[in-house]
């Protein structure tokens, strides 16, 4: 009788639902814009946009969870799964940011690929999430969790390999400076899709 007079604890996957979707379009907003690149003002204002959007999500759950008794999983780790999914959409607007505000005129091959590595990675985090209303498949959400790790080791590799041509190219060094910092945000990202399934490994560990 009590669990029928407390709020549904099932919001919070709507919740992490919304964010997830968010997330994945600013990534593809980002990939496009490096496999395309023009119009660089309005396409990063859009991104800026779809991560506003992802912040209301972010505050509405999180005000929910600090009112709400009835949670599907433990409180903190519900806490640190919405704050990794926000991080991949604040780290993927950072890269889009620095794009405008540092002048910079055209995109690097390099930075597309990871761009496109975030793409999936934040694919793969929706996929994985939304499996979170299935806690009785486990294995299924672990071995999404092992792809988002694969992903993340695959973007490590291509920043290497990224930065290797950046320092011989022979740009100037602001100019390698600045690609510097887009690289490492970008990979940041993609860490933070990592930091998800971390997370998310930990629910299913406890509820299995």
């Amino acid at each position: 009788m009590l669990e029928k007079l407390m709020p549904r604890s099932d919001e919070f996957f709507d919740d992490f639902d919304a964010q997830c979707a968010v997330t994945v379009e600013g990534t593809r907003l980002l990939h496009a814009l490096l496999s395309d690149y023009r119009d660089v003002p309005s396409r990063v204002e859009a991104l800026r946009d779809m991560e506003l959007r992802g912040d209301f999500v972010t505050h509405t759950a999180l005000t929910r969870l600090h009112h709400q008794f009835i949670t599907p999983f433990d409180r903190l780790q519900i806490h640190a799964l919405l704050s990794r999914i926000d991080d991949v959409l604040d780290f993927t607007h950072a890269a889009a940011t620095r794009l405008s505000a540092y002048g910079i005129q055209a995109a690097l091959p390099d930075a597309a690929e990871l761009a496109r590595l975030l793409v999936l990675g934040a694919e793969k985090v929706q996929e994985v999430v939304g499996s979170l209303r299935l806690l009785k498949k486990p294995q299924q959400i672990l071995a999404g969790c092992r792809d988002i790790k694969r992903l993340a080791w695959q973007a490590d590799e291509a920043l290497r390999t990224g930065m290797g041509q950046l320092f011989k190219s022979g740009m100037d060094h602001l100019t390698v400076i600045k690609w510097k910092e887009i690289y490492d945000l970008l990979d940041t990202a993609t860490g933070k899709c990592n930091e998800v399934a971390h997370v998310i490994q930990g629910v299913v560990l406890e509820h299995s």
